[in-house]
């Protein structure tokens, strides 16, 4: 279907670039909470996932603040070359939402 321009049907009126965020912030936590190194700022990564995945499930997040998190997470776990896939993930989905208003 997304070859001829359509949408799947999923029962619901989501915005599919929220319901991409979700999935891509849930993937990550679950490869950082089973990451067996620890590092320093895993705590600052885990919680500014938390952030994401609660404006997630609120509907419509800011964003301004999905960039700010993002580069607090990307500040967090850059390094973590195990974590890089599940990252770019969340980058790309905070980027269908475009880019914050100029002010």
């Amino acid at each position: 279907m997304r070859s001829l321009g359509q949408r799947p049907v999923t029962g619901s009126d989501e915005d599919p670039r929220v319901a991409e965020l979700r999935t891509a912030v849930s993937r990550l936590r679950r490869e950082l909470a089973t990451h067996p190194v620890e590092f320093p700022d895993r705590g600052i990564a885990e919680d500014e996932l938390a952030t994401l995945a609660a404006m997630a499930v609120s509907g419509m997040p800011e964003i301004p603040r999905l960039r700010r998190s993002l580069l607090l997470i990307a500040s967090a776990i850059g390094s973590v070359s195990a974590l890089a896939r599940g990252l770019s993930d969340v980058r790309a989905a905070v980027d269908l939402f475009g880019e914050p208003p100029r002010r």
